[in-house]
């Protein structure tokens, strides 16, 4: 009998294979880089086919690190990237290429919808606002400018729902992204009321089946086993969206622990809170997600934002293109390790950044797909130092921005990412949030909450409540509090960064009329 499970995770940057014991140690991982293409539009999008052979590519590196990896592996589970538009037809090939998350090309659609009278309907039963990321938006716009490719269509899916048609040849869904984007969180199905409110009755065959990835798997096909070097018949478990995936990996939800939330630092900055659906809140604003976790009775209450991470790289790329053209050219990596440095050698809360690197905009705690970043308060004194420190308050002021609106700041943030391994990053998330950190030592969360899914499904652990205390509790690090003097200083700064972000919406409106962006 086999003794692994093996979580798939098809993200925006990379496509992973991990390995775990039925007890959650982290085997072996293979990765392979995940390619998109951009266009001027605002268009951002993925060849399907490629994904497909490149997450093959992924498990076959896999079995490269681990003896006998189809013989061991008991079950494969798979989740990916959210939100986006992944068209297949009735032979389940591609209908053109995918449009991903980061497409921008729904903002006109989006704004006539929130205009309408039934957006707050919609809302109330999705618990998500609209924005351009999302399927419904962008179904809509594509019915209105490219209806030959709904026409040509048999099915809407998402990344993680591709892979597991070409794994197991099933078309199918989960709760989550169901849900969020045309459902009711509370019951976790489809909502006639909101695939009306986004015009799209004449499409609702396109939408796939729902399966619960804890109750149902399906057998890996042979040609999918012979792509992947996996064996035939290997149960295949449909995992929740990388979001959701990744939360419950990283601690999101504690049996018997409330009062906490998790934070995802990544390229985007993801901030999640799990409560009953009665402890939903529903803000004014119409912003955020609803997105079910595989426990039962809870869902997590979402708000992302668009960057996290990109606006430092950003950053660290303009200091690289400088000492390039200087004839000093620097990696990546040395710049990243001197971060620490330029925080010891700058003041707290001198400047303000508004963290909207992103060309689409922002999501979260409010939608505007013609937000951008920018620094406040510079002055003759401020040196590169003191930019990489308002880089990451920013960070800390955007976190805090999106817990704002889920109701009473949490006591305590779990912090999972590549960035929160730096301690002095970490300090400043705690502090501007007034919670303690707690960091999950897990490399790979999100392909964790995959195969923990798997796990359940197999009965290889007896509940969802039962593997958390197995595979996520060990793997989480002591709180850390946080600082209470630079707390209070945030805590006032926040006041100036808020007062900055409502301000500048006029200008965001002018620049987007001058340069051609999304209006």
């Amino acid at each position: 009998m086999g003794d692994l499970i093996v979580g798939l995770d098809s993200g925006t940057s990379v496509i992973k294979a991990v390995a775990f014991d039925p007890d959650g140690t982290q085997i072996a991982v293979a990765s392979v880089p995940n390619r998109y293409e951009s266009g001027a539009d605002g268009a951002a999008t993925q060849d399907m086919e490629r994904t497909w052979q490149d997450a093959a590519a992924a498990l076959r590196s896999l079995a490269g690190q681990v003896e006998d990896l189809a013989g061991r592996t008991v079950g494969l589970a798979v989740t990916g990237q959210g939100d986006g538009t992944w068209l297949v037809d009735a032979a389940g090939q591609p209908v053109g290429a995918a449009w991903l998350w980061l497409d921008a090309r729904a903002a006109p659609t989006v704004r006539r919808l929130t205009a309408s009278s039934e957006e707050r309907v919609r809302f109330e039963t999705t618990g998500t606002g609209l924005n351009t990321c999302q399927m419904g938006a962008q179904l809509a716009h594509i019915a209105r400018t490219e209806p030959h490719r709904l026409q040509a269509a048999a099915h809407a899916l998402h990344c993680k729902d591709w892979l597991h048609l070409r794994l197991t040849g099933v078309a199918a869904t989960d709760p989550s992204e169901a849900s969020f984007t045309f459902g009711d969180f509370r019951t976790r199905r489809y909502d006639d009321r909101v695939i009306a409110a986004l015009g799209l009755e004449a499409y609702r065959h396109l939408l796939p089946p729902i399966l619960e990835g804890t109750e149902v798997t399906h057998p890996l096909l042979p040609e999918a086993a012979a792509a992947t070097g996996l064996r035939a018949g290997t149960p295949v478990c449909l995992g929740y969206v990388d979001m959701a995936m990744t939360a419950l990996g990283a601690g999101v939800h504690l049996p018997d622990e409330s009062d906490a939330a998790c934070s995802v630092i990544g390229s985007t900055g993801v901030h999640l809170r799990a409560v009953p659906p009665e402890g939903f809140h529903l803000n004014a604003e119409g912003t955020g997600y609803a997105i079910p976790i595989p426990v039962p009775d809870r869902v997590t209450q979402v708000q992302t934002n668009m960057a996290a991470t990109l606006n430092l790289d950003w950053l660290l790329d303009l200091a690289g293109d400088l000492l390039a053209e200087m004839g000093r050219p620097v990696e990546r990596a040395d710049l990243v390790g001197r971060i620490e440095g330029w925080l010891a050698q700058s003041t707290p809360g001198q400047v303000l950044y508004h963290p909207y690197i992103s060309e689409a905009g922002e999501r979260g705690p409010f939608v505007e797909p013609r937000a951008r970043a920018g620094f406040n308060g510079l002055s003759r004194r401020h040196r590169f130092a003191d930019l990489v420190r308002a880089v990451i308050e920013g960070l800390g002021y955007a976190m805090r921005d999106c817990y704002g609106v889920m109701g009473p700041l949490p006591a305590e943030i779990r912090l999972t990412g590549g960035a929160v391994r730096s301690p002095a990053l970490r300090a400043i998330l705690a502090a501007a949030c007034g919670a303690r950190a707690r960091v999950c030592l897990r490399e790979e969360a999100g392909a964790a909450g995959a195969a923990m899914m798997a796990a359940v499904a197999l009965g290889l652990q007896p509940s969802m409540d039962a593997c958390i205390r197995a595979w996520v509790t060990p793997h989480l690090g002591p709180p850390e509090p946080p600082d209470p003097d630079l707390a209070t200083l945030y805590d006032r700064r926040f006041a100036a960064y808020l007062a900055a972000r409502r301000g500048l919406a006029p200008a965001w409106t002018g620049l987007a009329c001058c340069s051609g962006g999304p209006r």
